[in-house]
C-alpha cells in the first residue's frame, strides 16, 4: 500500500488514479500522519473482514452458539441500572 499527505496526493491525483485503477494498488492518504481516506481498486471488497462474516469454522449444531444465543436472549430481558445524579 502506498501512503501520502494530502497535499502529494493533489500533486499527484491523476496518476493515483491509474495506479488504482490499473494497477490495482491501494493508496493511503494522510494528513498530520492520521489516516484521512484510502483509494482502492473498484472490484476491491466493499465490505471490511469481519469476524461475522466467517463461515465454516463451526458446525451449525456446535455448543457454543446455543450458548450464545442463550447469553442474547437473557440480554434482551436485562434492565440496565440507572445511576442518579448523586
Amino acid at each position: 500500500m502506498i501512503s501520502m499527505n494530502v497535499a502529494e496526493a493533489k500533486k499527484q491525483f491523476s496518476d493515483l488514479l491509474g495506479r488504482v485503477a490499473y494497477g490495482g494498488e491501494t493508496v493511503l492518504i494522510t494528513r498530520r500522519g492520521k489516516p484521512m481516506a484510502r483509494l482502492v481498486p473498484p472490484d476491491a471488497a466493499t465490505e471490511p473482514d469481519h469476524l461475522a462474516n466467517v463461515s465454516g469454522w463451526l458446525d451449525d449444531d456446535d455448543p457454543f452458539l446455543a450458548e450464545v444465543d442463550a447469553i442474547v436472549e437473557a440480554r434482551s430481558h436485562h434492565r440496565p441500572r440507572v445511576f442518579g445524579n448523586g
